[in-house]
């Protein structure tokens, strides 16, 4: 059986930035025979997510594997630094978060027409894989939007629901205003909602477009948002958070978030989500902070913690059906950029690391 597979082609180097030219389309032969243990399965969903950048320069630390986002970035790069991550190599097939449905299988819990998902999904049209390593899908759970598993009902969503609970102590009634950074993104667009759903009063998000901002608002229910390509930051802030900022979702890193820092709260917290801005330099992870910045947050006591989605796998089941029941009643807007094609993977990757995409980047490989 011919099938397509996207292999990685070249490293962008550790301080370098990705291109869709670091991977190549190419075919090869997929196994006729299906051992025992293994299914055979059809690809229709792949992610393509900022941790992906290390992984194709082999340079990803445990700073870099602060939770799955970052994972794709750090196999980019050649020394992972981690015993859990091995990064991909050159002319081999690259691999992510996956969604497809098995067409012959000798597992013993997988029958044809299941629909299952890995972390470690290869990016081919096909694949033969262990059953073991797969996960079963229930698409009624999601109303049929299979990809919603790889985003809002998956490691994004959680990665957003569980940041704010376990980090953001968020209590409703309090009053708090959240800002949300990087807020047209997977995580940020779902932090935002998720903020409002637990209990916060106030949100304001910060992106990069005017049509991501009105999108923020019109659709996701954010009270405000700012465009950092076009207004000053710091005075939006102070005008739209007049009692100071509670909590701060951070995905972005760098000087926005020096930006919020400065006019947060007492006993405020931090979501350490990302650090995007950070992800093509050779700097820790958390990446130090300024020493202006630094002694804002000693003297105001802000909690500034690492949050690893996978140290909280012991509250997936429910958090996942949080989310999905949030999604069915209309509460979380789930928005994603659809890349069609396998061949089109480099391009949306590029994309999504320069702001191209809104909501989580998605590529449909098959239907």
């Amino acid at each position: 059986m011919i099938i397509q597979r996207v292999v990685l082609n070249s490293r962008p180097g550790k301080n370098g930035v990705p291109v869709a030219e670091n991977f190549r389309l190419e075919q090869t032969t997929l196994a006729d025979t299906v051992q025992a243990g293994q299914v055979r399965v059809k690809t229709l969903y792949l992610s393509v997510d900022p941790y992906m950048l290390e992984l194709v320069n082999q340079l990803c630390s445990s700073r870099a594997f602060h939770q799955s986002l970052v994972f794709q970035r750090c196999r980019m790069n050649e020394d992972t630094g981690s015993d859990y991550l091995r990064p991909w190599q050159l002319a081999e097939v690259a691999d992510g978060g996956g969604i497809g449905v098995v067409e012959e299988s000798q597992h013993h819990n997988l029958a044809k027409g299941d629909f299952v998902t890995s972390f470690t999904w290869p990016w081919q049209t096909a694949a033969i894989l262990n059953g073991d390593s797969l996960q079963k899908l229930e698409p009624q759970l999601v109303n049929g939007h299979l990809s919603y598993f790889l985003g809002a009902a998956g490691i994004t969503g959680l990665t957003a629901l569980l940041g704010i609970r376990e980090k953001g102590h968020v209590a409703a009634g309090a009053n708090q205003t959240m800002v949300v950074s990087g807020a047209a993104g997977a995580c940020g667009s779902l932090a935002g909602q998720i903020g409002r759903l637990e209990g916060c009063s106030r949100v304001v998000g910060i992106a990069g477009t005017d049509e991501k901002c009105s999108i923020l608002v019109q659709e996701m229910g954010f009270d405000a948002a700012i465009n950092y390509k076009k207004e000053d930051v710091a005075k939006q802030l102070r005008e739209l958070c007049p009692g100071g900022v509670d909590v701060y979702f951070d995905n972005v890193g760098g000087n926005i978030s020096d930006t919020v820092i400065s006019q947060m709260n007492q006993n405020s917290h931090i979501i350490l989500c990302g650090q995007i801005s950070q992800y093509n330099k050779d700097v820790p992870y958390p990446p130090p902070l300024p020493p202006d910045t630094e002694k804002i947050q000693k003297e105001r006591n802000i909690t500034r913690e690492r949050f690893l989605v996978l140290n909280y796998m012991d509250k997936q089941e429910a958090s996942v059906l949080q989310l999905c029941q949030w999604i069915k009643e209309g509460k979380l807007k789930v928005r994603e950029t659809v890349v069609e094609g396998l061949a089109n993977i480099g391009a949306a990757f590029q994309s999504m690391m320069n702001g191209g995409n809104i909501g989580k980047q998605i590529v449909s490989i098959s239907k």
